[in-house]
């Protein structure tokens, strides 16, 4: 599909992507499995959630990109799941993601709170103003067994 007839038939969702499309999404944009039980209960505790669909008469209708917030709405938000399928890479839906997110976060995030998240592409974060942890603290995470 040529890029302005792409750009022409996205549509920008602002809510939590169904299981289904999170599951595909996070497997072919190289994001870790999630245990599909687990997505079912996470997904609705979102604080926030976007994604980016093709309405086109000449394809299926399908999500391209996601992302969410997650946190307790006040003190802690960390941005999540920020994925786009790879055949749309590279033309700005990543960006827009996060420009959604951004969104929401100046109208809902108090003064003082502290964002955060993982960062498989640091580029992209930084043009939001995004900074490396380093060397003030380093970032852990544990997979629970």
């Amino acid at each position: 599909m040529p890029m302005s007839e792409l750009i022409a038939n996205l549509c920008v969702v602002q809510e939590v992507v169904s299981v289904d499309d999170f599951i595909r999404l996070r497997r072919i944009s190289g994001l870790s499995p999630r245990p599909r039980a687990a997505v079912v209960k996470g997904l609705p505790r979102s604080l926030y959630g976007v994604f980016i669909r093709v309405d086109a008469p000449s394809i299926k209708q399908q999500t391209i990109a996601m992302g969410r917030v997650v946190g307790d709405g006040a003190l802690n938000f960390e941005i999540v799941d920020v994925a786009v399928d790879p055949e749309y890479q590279g033309q700005g839906l990543g960006r827009e993601i996060m420009q959604q997110i951004m969104n929401y976060l100046e109208q809902e995030a108090p003064s003082g709170a502290y964002i955060t998240l993982m960062a498989d592409v640091p580029a992209l974060y930084d043009k939001f103003g995004f900074k490396l942890s380093r060397p003030e603290s380093e970032g852990m995470y544990m997979i629970k067994q």
